[in-house]
């Protein structure tokens, strides 16, 4: 099966009316799991209107993870996968700081005892993040949201849009009307409504879309089966054994004839 995953940035979009205890670690859990090394990752938020004002408590609440090797009890999260993707993830995050965005959370500077040469970066958030900034245009892959600001739903799924990649994107309201706009107005093939990491389940094909996928077809579920499978059409048609075709038939077949 040829699928290539070109990459992603997925936007989380918070709604002044969503459940801001449920929004705000769904947000933290989804950005900073796996240390961001995942596809799914929530790695941009787009906070929409008075959602704007829970800035300060998403950053505490990122403070709080702890950082160690993956196999110690209590881990949120563990190193990076190699030392030159530590360097990439810190390079974009000053990167970011250079072309104007602000950090509110630094996590290069980590040490974790025991293990001083890993390759870490503890949680990191960077604010004031516009669609023209590096940090915001290429998928970092480490443990860093970045943040954006939108008046308006209208507005938060014109910069989604926007974005060439299409993989994944989550929706946080309380409302049903925003909700159902959100999924049917956003150019993304994989949406959440309140689930941060819309992974379908295993019977739904993997629907990653525009510049995220590349490929002739999805993989698992039913899309996935179809690839491996040869199909074949079989049309029947049982006459009584007295039944006589009389003179050529010059029109399409029917059931009637």
């Amino acid at each position: 099966m040829c699928v290539i995953f070109q990459g992603a940035k997925n936007h989380g979009v918070v709604m002044p009316d969503a459940n801001k205890e449920n929004t705000l670690n769904q947000l933290v859990g989804a950005a900073f799991g796996a240390a961001g090394q995942r596809c799914m990752a929530l790695s941009t938020a787009i906070l929409v209107g008075e959602a704007q004002k829970w800035l300060p408590e998403l950053v505490e609440r990122a403070k709080n993870l702890r950082v160690n090797a993956g196999d110690q009890p209590g881990a949120d999260l563990g190193p990076l996968i190699s030392p030159q993707a530590k360097e990439r993830v810190c390079h974009l995050i000053e990167k970011g700081v250079k072309e104007g965005a602000s950090l509110l959370l630094d996590g290069r500077n980590i040490k974790v005892k025991g293990y001083e040469n890993g390759n870490f970066v503890g949680p990191t958030i960077l604010a004031n993040v516009k669609p023209n900034m590096t940090c915001y245009k290429e998928e970092i892959f480490g443990p860093v949201l970045v943040v954006l600001e939108a008046d308006t739903l209208d507005d938060a799924i014109k910069m989604v849009n926007n974005n060439p990649y299409g993989n994944g994107t989550a929706i946080f309201t309380t409302n049903g009307a925003t909700a159902r706009k959100y999924s049917h107005l956003v150019d993304v093939g994989q949406v959440g409504v309140n689930v941060p990491i819309p992974v379908p389940l295993p019977m739904f094909s993997f629907t990653g879309s525009r510049a995220s996928f590349r490929g002739d077809t999805n993989f698992y579920g039913k899309q996935g089966v179809q690839f491996y499978t040869q199909l074949k059409t079989i049309i029947s048609q049982w006459k009584e054994e007295d039944a006589t075709v009389t003179k050529p038939a010059v029109v399409m077949p029917t059931m009637g004839n």
